[in-house]
């Protein structure tokens, strides 16, 4: 189960279709200081049923979640981002 983050800001774009494909994100490290990501490849992950994710999140058919790769320290790690379509919240798992 990975660490969830509540508080993430993303940079996405809108297509005319509905579509949202995330292109950044950034979080606040410990020393109160943005760290920025940019999304390398993702991949969003489409279920209409109501299930929980490997990272103990309930989400449902009004949640979008992908799975996104991002450079981080030289080595290439996955993050899930989900956002509720809803409250227009993002939340990250690490």
């Amino acid at each position: 189960m990975g660490k969830v983050i509540d508080n993430v800001d993303v940079i996405c774009q809108h297509k005319s279709d509905g579509e949202i494909i995330p292109l950044r994100f950034r979080l606040m490290n410990e020393d109160g200081l943005y760290e920025t990501y940019t999304i390398k490849g993702y991949r969003q992950i489409m279920r209409k049923d109501l299930y929980t994710t490997p990272d103990g999140l309930t989400v449902c058919s009004n949640d979008n979640v992908y799975e996104c790769r991002v450079m981080t320290l030289e080595m290439y790690r996955t993050v899930r981002l989900y956002f509720n379509r809803t409250s227009c919240h993002w939340r990250i798992a690490i």
